[in-house]
């Protein structure tokens, strides 16, 4: 008799919820800080309240979404201190991957792993030269998390991967102008420095970027001018 396939589990309702609003939120379909209100969510989308307040759960766990007593569940925001925060984490897992890299093989990296990097660079230069912001972001995480996968520490590659959707939200209300192809070249040489030099750089190549988005949200919250009246008759 033919094997029976095994049909494998589709995702849960909790799961498709969680895509969905992380997939808007992201987008900025949802604004940082906007309230999720539980009951509306579930109407919307024909869930039960329950299903709901597990999807909520999930996002604060990606801390996409805070949860307080009495006050429900809203997008999270990102205050200065919380921005250096996040970029400290990373640079400290980024560095233990690269110390380790550099332990194993010096500054002569297997082939393998340089073509991952070197893949993840192609692919944000591609980004770059179609001028998408939302894409960009996402290439230029790819590139840090290329490097911090080469170490072959699952622990380390898994809790960096944990910190892509809070990057991705902290960015999706700003724009870093860069003139076209300068943050492929930044990163590439950024890349073949980790290489010859070592963990030491990390943490100077996340303090810049900290100071240019410090730099973004300073300038995204100035009030603008407003236009005057019109002197014409």
């Amino acid at each position: 008799m033919p094997r029976r396939r095994e049909r494998r589990p589709g995702p849960t309702a909790v799961e498709t919820l969680v895509e969905r609003l992380h997939s808007e939120i992201l987008s900025g379909a949802i604004g940082l800080g906007a309230p999720l209100r539980e009951e509306e969510i579930a109407e919307r989308f024909d869930l039960s309240r329950h299903t709901v307040r597990g999807a909520f759960a999930r996002l604060a766990e990606q801390r996409l979404v805070t949860l307080e007593p009495y006050r429900g569940a809203r997008v999270a925001q990102f205050d200065d201190a919380a921005l250096i925060a996040m970029q400290q984490l990373r640079g400290a897992l980024e560095t233990e991957a690269v110390r380790l890299l550099r332990d194993r093989h010096g500054s002569r990296w297997p082939e393998r792993i340089t073509e991952r990097i070197s893949a993840a660079l192609d692919r944000l230069g591609a980004a770059e030269d179609a001028g998408e912001w939302g894409r960009t972001l996402r290439a230029h995480g790819a590139v840090h998390q290329a490097i911090v996968d080469a170490a072959e520490s699952p622990r380390i590659a898994e809790e960096y991967a944990r910190l892509d959707g809070e990057t991705m939200l902290m960015l999706s209300e700003i724009r870093i102008e860069y003139p076209r192809g300068s943050l492929v070249a930044e990163h590439r040489a950024y890349a073949q420095a980790l290489i010859d030099e070592g963990e030491g750089l990390v943490r100077t190549h996340l303090a810049h970027s900290t100071e240019l988005i410090r730099a973004a949200r300073a300038e995204d919250a100035r009030p603008r001018p407003q236009p005057g009246p019109d002197p014409s008759p």
